[in-house]
């Protein structure tokens, strides 16, 4: 709970509220992020073709790893890295190539994280694809985290384990403790992904953000389906951005990389 708690205090400490708004929905912002794009997974296109502002998680070394993170960066999206990582559980080939796993050196940790943001163009963050073991683990994160720092980028932590160490650790580290609240497609149904995606804009009402998951592949076309007919209904109380809107806003964090990249 600690977590949340710096997370909101950041925001009423001079963040989006902080502010008067002409529009309610202008300090009501829901960021949705979409999962495992780079591999030409069902969805994607209809992602990439949202009248909505969304933040695509892109697969590092995969066929369309490339293509999907310039469309989306030439659509005014975000993009991030969409890190593989071990889990306690799930099949090793899910996890696609360059991951993280526990049994790395702290040097190959390193190796990998700078090849997938350097594999990733235009990427301005990075989350966990699965994960739930890594983001447990205070050695391989605390370098994960220090990579993304040094390249100018922000972590947000899907939140896969709650036993998580990667908020607490951001904050030791002045970056911003970025998380995910709500999964909108962990049950593969129109009516289920539609509840959770009503859940988020309430959230977003009520604590003025909300950080949302959906994914490509698998519940693709139903998760896209469902975003596209609710912008309209939504669009009035709830204003879409890209997480990089609400890094910015309301940590104040820009990105000031120390070390160069190739992912430009």
């Amino acid at each position: 709970m600690a977590f949340l708690i710096v997370f909101y205090a950041g925001i009423s400490a001079g963040g989006p509220t902080a502010a008067a708004s002409e529009s309610p929905s202008n300090d009501k912002r829901l960021a949705i992020i979409i999962d495992d794009v780079g591999n030409d997974m069902r969805g994607t296109a209809e992602i990439l073709a949202m009248p909505v502002k969304l933040t695509v998680a892109v697969m590092p070394f995969l066929p369309t790893t490339k293509k999907d993170a310039i469309a989306a960066h030439e659509k005014g999206m975000d993009v991030i890295v969409h890190m593989p990582m071990e889990p306690k559980k799930g099949r090793p080939e899910w996890l696609g190539p360059g991951a993280i796993t526990s049994n790395l050196t702290d040097e190959e940790v390193r190796s990998r994280v700078e090849k997938a943001i350097d594999d990733v163009p235009h990427a301005i963050g990075m989350n966990n694809h699965m994960g739930s073991k890594i983001t447990s683990n205070k050695r391989i994160m605390s370098i994960v985290l220090d990579v993304c720092k040094e390249r100018g980028l922000f972590f947000v932590d899907s939140r896969t384990n709650f036993r998580s160490v990667v908020g607490e650790l951001a904050v030791s580290k002045n970056m911003p403790p970025v998380g995910n609240d709500i999964f909108l497609d962990d049950q593969n149904s129109k009516q289920h992904i539609r509840k959770q995606l009503d859940l988020a804009a309430q959230r977003a009402i009520d604590k003025n953000i909300c950080v949302v998951i959906g994914h490509v592949g698998h519940s693709g076309m139903n998760t896209s389906a469902v975003i596209r007919e609710s912008v309209s209904r939504l669009q009035n109380q709830v204003q879409f951005v890209g997480i990089g809107d609400l890094v910015r806003d309301v940590w104040q964090w820009h990105f000031a990389p120390t070390l160069p990249t190739d992912n430009k």
